[in-house]
């Protein structure tokens, strides 16, 4: 009998590990008015992060992009048991007196964000069934991508990623972190956005070199695109984390 439990509280465990994630991310990029950027990183480190956790808000990851073209801009990702769980809890942050005394506070030189980018994510069940919130040491370099597919063609670009792309991006360095689908309007084709690893921006060039010349890689590709092209665009972002991020 005591074998039997044993056995059944193992499987149990399987079970609960093999359910996909199912929980919103949102993906937010805040463009800063010029010299800003500090101030909304030291507001961020000393007192927002903080409040989005009372209101039930998960801080996934903080990151600054490397190019300078985004020298102003910062990235972070939240997530929320549901997208009613979301409106919910920045209505409440939103009417927070301690929020609101801390934004009054923070921009009583100027304002600190010029503009505000976001997009909704749910995680891709065939690509990452969990994103684990774990530091790593040494920090690695982040890269986000986004990839636009023609009509059509997302789940052909899903099933390249599930059946040779992360397994071969391994074998160069490239470590899979996780992989999403935007949220869209109802008839509307999301698009794919995942987040890779590197040791460094320099590591990534490499690895990024050594995947596209590699003859396993250019099989893969000619092969999934017998009937057409998959891909109409690509976006790509190197980021650093910042110090407070669970992500590094």
């Amino acid at each position: 009998m005591k074998l039997f439990l044993l056995f059944s509280m193992a499987l149990l465990a399987l079970n609960v590990d093999a359910k996909p994630d199912t929980k919103v991310y949102e993906l937010r990029v805040y463009h800063c008015h010029e010299g800003k950027r500090d101030d909304l990183i030291a507001r961020f480190q000393n007192h927002t992060t903080r409040i989005f956790e009372k209101h039930g808000m998960t801080n996934v990851a903080y990151w600054l992009p490397t190019s300078p073209d985004m020298k102003n801009d910062l990235i972070y990702m939240l997530s929320y048991p549901s997208m009613e769980a979301r409106q919910a809890a920045w209505k409440a942050f939103s009417a927070d007196p301690e929020w609101q005394k801390v934004a009054a506070d923070s921009q009583k030189d100027g304002k600190i964000v010029a503009a505000v980018d976001s997009k909704f994510l749910k995680m891709e069940p065939e690509l990452t069934k969990k994103l684990k919130l774990k530091a790593k040491s040494p920090e690695r370099t982040f890269e986000l991508r986004s990839y636009y597919c023609l009509p059509g063609r997302y789940p052909n670009i899903v099933a390249r990623f599930r059946d040779h792309t992360r397994d071969i991006f391994e074998t160069h360095g490239i470590e899979n972190i996780a992989y999403w689908g935007t949220i869209e309007k109802e008839n509307t084709q999301p698009h794919l956005v995942y987040i890779i690893a590197h040791e460094s921006e320099a590591a990534a060039k490499t690895s990024w070199d050594a995947f596209r010349a590699d003859p396993v890689w250019k099989k893969a590709q000619k092969a999934s695109e017998e009937d057409g092209k998959i891909v109409e665009k690509v976006v790509s972002i190197m980021m650093e984390p910042l110090p407070f991020s669970k992500l590094k």
